[in-house]
């Protein structure tokens, strides 16, 4: 039987070893939360907010998040692919999403804001109209992912290949357009 909890503000709790129960969660907060290498899959959260956890490594299989925010989370190396797709909307605020992978995922207009976005995987991704400002992008994939109407105006250390990414109406900032020709080989002064 599953637990339907709502409401409830979860602080400084260790899940690595005692796994949060199986259920719906509404409305709930997690501050300062630790849940590294554990397991979040099979669980639904519904207008959650993860605040200052380290989730590194969790399972987010069968995972539901609706309307779910992350704000100076720890979150390398979740497979956010493996989480139901079935309402997904969530946002990221002044994350560490290093290593973590979002492929073929369908997660347009989610807003990635001051967030470290290194080695990240967005390949086959669709991140149309997203926004990332004051991301730190280095090493992320883009093959074949769509930024189509995405805002990366304040966007840093990015390399995305033009002729293997849809940047249709994308914003870049002058800074960043280097970020577009690294594969040219070009000096840009």
């Amino acid at each position: 039987m599953r637990a339907f909890i709502t409401d409830k503000t979860y602080r400084k709790e260790d899940f690595r070893n005692q796994r949060l129960a199986k259920g719906d969660y509404e409305n709930c907060r997690f501050e300062d939360c630790l849940f590294q290498g554990g397991f979040l899959d099979n669980q639904n959260f519904v207008e959650c907010r993860f605040m200052n956890c380290d989730l590194t490594n969790v399972n987010v299989a069968n995972t539901q998040f609706n309307d779910v925010v992350f704000e100076a989370c720890k979150l390398v190396g979740i497979h956010f692919e493996t989480c139901d797709p079935l309402l997904l909307t969530f946002q990221f605020k002044e994350c560490n999403l290093s290593l973590a992978s979002f492929y073929e995922m369908n997660i347009c207009h989610t807003p990635f804001e001051n967030c470290k976005l290194h080695q990240v995987d967005f390949t086959m991704t669709k991140l149309m109209k997203c926004k990332f400002p004051g991301c730190d992008m280095k090493g992320a994939q883009f093959e074949d992912a769509d930024l189509g109407g995405a805002d990366l105006t304040s966007a840093v250390n990015f390399n995305i290949d033009p002729t293997k990414t849809n940047i249709k109406k994308a914003m870049f900032g002058q800074n960043g357009l280097i970020g577009l020709l690294k594969k040219y080989d070009i000096a840009v002064q």
